[in-house]
């Protein structure tokens, strides 16, 4: 597989410097945007590099605004038919700007990573092929009273998981979890935090959320989520709507943290649940809330 990758700013050098590790021999060109283009260029041609090569997918990460339109032109120009789109900044991706990109990349597969660290793999072979080893965290942990290893099965683009599983052995089981989530703040996640109006949340908590399940599913055990009480919920309900699985941020990024049962009641994963509670303030019966507690998890296929 050939990479072309397109970079900007301070985020998109941690990136790339990290698909580097994994993909060293892959990547055929790697184009710096400069960081302080304006959201709305009217021709972004003028930006094109020069002499592409050929690939087979290309990755844009850290541009904001219409310079993102570069990666349909860039896999035009080398032939790939797969494009990675990182979204990292609710502002450097508007949806109209993102309709405007599929729509300029017709024939191709495109997929729009938001946070980059959500990607998994689709049923595209060169999206496939990159998100087996980087996008959404998985490992496993060697663990009895306390963290003995961590092996890191999938790493988040920017290393935040090999940080994170660094810094858990010797963490006593029972506070691995919120220690996975200070040292997520540590590493520091460089997404934006500013409110993503479409997710209701900021694109880092979003990608702390997912940190903080890669390391739940391997203990086996959550140790604090968002409960439905089953006896109110009510989602047949005039004011229900199903207004807990709308108001997820989980949930709009693709993960099944609130699903509606077969009695079709709510019902909450704390295995992906990020204790946001978003779900708490939109309830219109006040059926969730927040419970401490362990909470054992079913075995989940990476």
């Amino acid at each position: 597989m050939n990479i072309y990758i397109l970079t900007s700013g301070k985020y998109g050098s941690r990136i790339v410097n990290h698909i580097a590790k994994s993909f060293s021999s892959s990547i055929v060109g790697i184009h710096e945007v400069p960081e302080d283009l304006p959201e709305f260029i009217e021709d972004v041609t003028g930006y094109m590099p020069d002499n592409l090569p050929e690939a087979d997918l290309v990755i844009a990460v850290g541009l904001n605004g219409d310079i993102n339109l570069l990666a349909s032109l860039v896999a035009e120009g080398t032939g790939a038919k797969s494009i990675i789109i990182s979204v990292h900044d609710p502002k450097g991706m508007p949806p109209g700007l993102m309709q405007e990109i599929k729509d300029s990349a017709m024939g191709k597969v495109i997929v729009f990573a938001k946070p980059f660290c959500i990607l998994t793999p689709m049923g595209d072979p060169f999206i496939d092929e990159f998100a087996g080893k980087l996008g959404k965290p998985v490992m496993e942990i060697e663990f009895d009273d306390f963290v003995k290893s961590v092996t890191v099965i999938r790493d988040a683009p920017c290393g935040c998981t090999s940080f994170i599983a660094e810094e858990l052995v010797g963490t006593p089981v029972e506070e691995a979890e919120h220690v996975a989530d200070i040292k997520f703040h540590n590493y520091p996640c460089q997404a934006s935090m500013s409110l993503d109006r479409n997710l209701g949340d900021t694109i880092l908590h979003v990608a702390g959320y997912l940190s903080k399940e890669a390391v739940r599913r391997a203990l086996g055990f959550s140790m604090k989520s968002a409960v439905v009480d089953l006896e109110t919920c009510n989602t047949e309900g005039e004011e229900c709507d199903h207004l807990c699985v709308d108001s997820c941020p989980q949930v709009k990024v693709g993960v099944d943290t609130i699903l509606i049962n077969e009695d079709n009641k709510a019902v909450i994963d704390p295995a992906s649940c990020g204790c946001c509670e978003q779900c708490l303030d939109e309830c219109p019966y006040g059926s969730i809330e927040i419970v401490k507690q362990k909470f054992d998890l079913k075995k989940k296929e990476v």
